[in-house]
């Protein structure tokens, strides 16, 4: 078979139409390339005893380009679960939301926002870790950093007000 920059510029136009019969209207630079890369695995991978290569190439384009168009959608539809359900909320409605015997007035809005998040809505660290662009150790560091206000500034029923004595000592 010829080299790969020949076959390349015959097949452009078929990249093209793929595109179009996606109806893939945004990134159109990157799905292109991404169809070179599918013609080149193909040309790596064709023998030319089982057939002709113009519908191998076709199909592995095609394919390769259905398989990013599914990735995109996961990785949307991942962000934006959570994004769309809890960022539409005021602040008042985060409070409304958690028990009333859990202080608040102490915590910060964004504070608020994490304890509605991971304990009402029920959503993943990696997910709000995606929805607010940080690492997931450092929404694990933010979540922790709550737990211990909240442990710190909410009284437990059966948890003994630490009472200290006159040395300077401690009593429980």
């Amino acid at each position: 078979m010829k080299n790969f920059e020949e076959v390349a510029n015959q097949y452009a136009p078929m990249i093209s139409a793929i595109i179009r019969k996606l109806h893939i209207y945004r990134d159109y630079e990157s799905f292109r390339q991404l169809g070179n890369i599918a013609l080149w695995q193909a040309w790596q991978r064709f023998d030319d005893a089982k057939g002709n290569f113009t519908p191998y190439a076709y199909r592995s384009i095609q394919g390769a380009m259905l398989d990013e168009l599914k990735r995109e959608t996961k990785r949307n539809e991942q962000s934006s679960h959570c994004d769309n359900e809890i960022k539409e909320e005021s602040p008042e409605e985060y409070e409304e939301n958690l028990p009333e015997w859990l202080e608040v007035s102490m915590l910060n809005e964004h504070e608020k926002w994490l304890l509605d998040a991971l304990y009402v809505r029920g959503c993943s660290l990696s997910e709000l870790a995606v929805a607010e662009n940080i690492s997931l150790a450092g929404m694990k560091k933010r979540r922790q950093r709550l737990v211990n206000k909240l442990r710190e500034t909410t009284l437990h029923p059966y948890k003994k007000e630490k009472v200290h004595n006159k040395k300077g000592g401690r009593e429980q």
